[in-house]
């Protein structure tokens, strides 16, 4: 075989392309879903004002009452008419990405309180682990002790007391004769 009968094939796969298009494809919907919601703000706020209007004109709201209800309701439709223009779609996906930004912000805090939680438990774990060996060792080595006072004072009692404590020259003498 030589090298003249070997072939390669390279095959380039973009993936990036599937995710830009997803991406697109979700833009293009939620423009679709603002400008469905924009209607509604719009026709809420038209509505209001009308609504505003005949309670003005039946009596139900004073004239300062149906001015301010109404200026309100005017901003809400120009708001909901707003939301329907290019500049008003990019804004609410500026807003949504920032919520996003935010929960995502969120999620990681809660995440690394929960990396903390589950740390410092593990070191509170080992902490009294550690402390319970320490005892053990402790407890053995007093036990340990206090097996050899026991012994001591064991072989202690069986020596007779006088041959116990320190003697002067010729004491032993006149323990002989009695006097002590």
């Amino acid at each position: 075989m030589s090298f003249h009968e070997m072939v390669v094939t390279v095959r380039a796969v973009n993936r990036a392309s599937h995710e830009f298009n997803r991406i697109s494809t979700d833009a293009v919907s939620m423009e679709a879903r603002i400008k469905s919601v924009a209607t509604t703000i719009a026709g809420l706020g038209a509505t209001g004002v009308a609504v505003t209007h005949l309670a003005h004109q039946f009596g139900l709201l004073s004239s300062e009452q149906a001015r301010t209800v109404s200026s309100l309701m005017s901003v809400v439709t120009v708001m909901g008419a707003f939301m329907r223009t290019s500049w008003g779609v990019a804004l609410a996906q500026k807003i949504y990405a920032a919520a996003c930004w935010a929960a995502a912000a969120a999620q990681n805090a809660l995440n690394i309180s929960y990396a903390t939680f589950l740390a410092l438990t593990g070191v509170g774990i080992a902490v009294i682990i550690a402390a319970a060996v320490a005892m053990w060792y402790f407890a053995r080595q007093v036990n340990a002790a206090t097996a050899s006072v026991k012994e001591y004072n064991a072989a202690v009692s069986e020596v007779p007391t006088y041959g116990r404590s320190i003697r002067r020259a010729g004491e032993e003498e006149l323990r002989r004769r009695g006097i002590e």
